[in-house]
């Protein structure tokens, strides 16, 4: 039996420490991260404004992006940076030559501005100058540079608004590469399009195709990845196959060789997650370990030393590992704890562990997610209950609107890690219960959070067994 006790917070601010990360990404020179309170982290060059911080100085620490709330998911162009709201909507920064912000315009922006015209996106993805959006009826939607037909639209112009690739359906995931885009079906088989000429699309040829074409020989597939010049892609028994460039090694196989079908990746199973850079590529084993393989030339492949290798090999003193993420020349981890550990390339601070200093093992990402941030309270709701009291299996959280809001209604530890998440969504006058199963968490003291546009309300919540 559990016994909640519910305290409003009023007049005063509430402090939240050690927010975690939730999510991580990497440009070709900047990294960042979602925080647990859906606020943005970005580190690393900034000389187009791609941090999205309001300036152009270069942060060898994570910074606030700009005006960012809601934040769900994260994505690292070459110079610019886009974000997925909880509300469907995408917002991007940085570099615009190629169109590739989709506002309409070809200018650049060191703060965050909407993407045209996009609504119901559930993911987004990040190519060299060009990004991508999947939509919740399973389309794909392209706007930037497409000078290899990148955008999969039939045709080879840039564009500044979104597109849709063609002839495509039922998509379940995104990825991007340098000049080119993945794409995998529910039937589990991967689309590709857009520059081809190492084999990147992996359909047997080296010409580029400005529409979908589908990889050859794979069936099965759980997820995608793509690398500047290669492609990666997981098997449902574990297994990891690539394709593409291969000079450095990022395919795994043990080889120099380019290939425009997929090859298997040398010795790795039980793998749960990809990423590709530049000339390397990242993998998470399921036991929270990380293998990186291909060039190490900055010691992206953080295994304590800078020679290549054609083969996986497993990245120094990682455990616990959720996530990855590839840029350049440098890497990063997501560990279960929320924090955040890079390796590589740092010239321009990208590991942000506050030095400008290249690391061939993983460094800690510094002061990521802590933050104190003051609440301020508001006039979104008139009353907040919790009943019954005590409960044997559930609660319902009661609330009366004074107006239709978009609210996010989330439970979040005492160190800012996010536990819960009851509602993500537009609810009307009217709608005001959710139900909350608390056997999901154990006994503690945790904050419900109220988050309406830039408006919060918090409250005390002590659970008991």
């Amino acid at each position: 039996m559990k016994k909640f006790l519910l305290l409003l917070i009023l007049n005063s601010a509430f402090s939240i420490y050690n927010s975690f990360a939730q999510s991580i990404s990497g440009g070709e020179i900047h990294s960042l991260a979602v925080c647990s309170d859906s606020t943005a982290r970005a580190w690393g060059l900034n000389d187009v404004g791609q941090l999205g911080i309001g300036n152009y100085s270069p942060s060898n620490v994570p910074v606030q992006v700009s005006a960012l709330s809601g934040i769900t998911t994260i994505a690292g162009g070459y110079y610019h940076s886009i974000a997925l709201k909880n509300d469907g909507t995408v917002r991007a920064w940085g570099d615009n030559d190629y169109g590739q912000l989709g506002n309409g315009n070809n200018n650049p922006s060191n703060v965050p501005v909407q993407v045209s015209a996009l609504s119901g996106i559930t993911t987004i993805a990040g190519g060299a100058e060009h990004s991508l959006a999947l939509k919740n009826d399973g389309t794909v939607w392209a706007w930037g540079s497409n000078d290899a037909g990148q955008l999969g639209n039939g045709t080879n112009t840039d564009s500044n608004v979104p597109v849709q690739v063609s002839a495509l359906s039922d998509i379940t995931a995104i990825a991007g590469g340098g000049w080119h885009s993945l794409a995998l079906k529910n039937d589990g088989t991967v689309w590709a399009w857009g520059s081809n000429f190492a084999g990147m699309l992996g359909n047997g040829t080296n010409t580029d195709s400005n529409v979908p074409v589908q990889v050859s020989t794979l069936s099965g597939i759980t997820a995608i990845a793509g690398g500047t010049r290669h492609s990666l892609a997981v098997k449902n028994d574990g297994t990891v196959w690539a394709w593409g460039y291969n000079q450095y090694g990022p395919l795994g196989n043990g080889t120099n060789t380019d290939s425009n079908v997929p090859v298997q990746v040398s010795s790795l199973t039980g793998i749960t997650a990809i990423e590709g850079g530049y000339a390397h590529s990242l993998a998470v084993k399921n036991d929270g370990t990380v293998w990186a393989w291909g060039y190490n030339g900055y010691g992206q492949l953080g295994n304590g030393n800078n020679n290549l290798s054609y083969v996986p090999v497993p990245v120094s003193a990682l455990s616990g590992i959720t996530a990855v993420a590839g840029g350049d020349a440098h890497s990063l981890a997501l560990k279960y704890d929320g924090t955040v550990w890079a390796w590589g390339a740092n010239g321009w601070g990208q590991l942000g562990d506050a030095t400008n200093n290249a690391s061939n093992v993983p460094v800690q990402v510094t002061a990521l997610c802590q933050i104190e941030t003051g609440l301020q309270q508001e006039n979104i709701i008139s009353s907040l209950n919790i009943f019954p009291n005590p409960i044997t299996n559930s609660t319902i959280i009661s609330f009366s609107l004074i107006q239709s809001q978009n609210i996010s209604l989330k439970i979040f530890d005492v160190n800012g890690r996010l536990v819960s998440t009851l509602a993500e969504k537009m609810l009307k006058t009217g709608e005001n219960e959710i139900v909350w199963n608390a056997d999901e968490v154990n006994a503690g003291i945790y904050f419900l959070q109220f988050l309406s546009g830039e408006n919060l309300q918090v409250k005390k919540l002590i659970v008991t067994k």
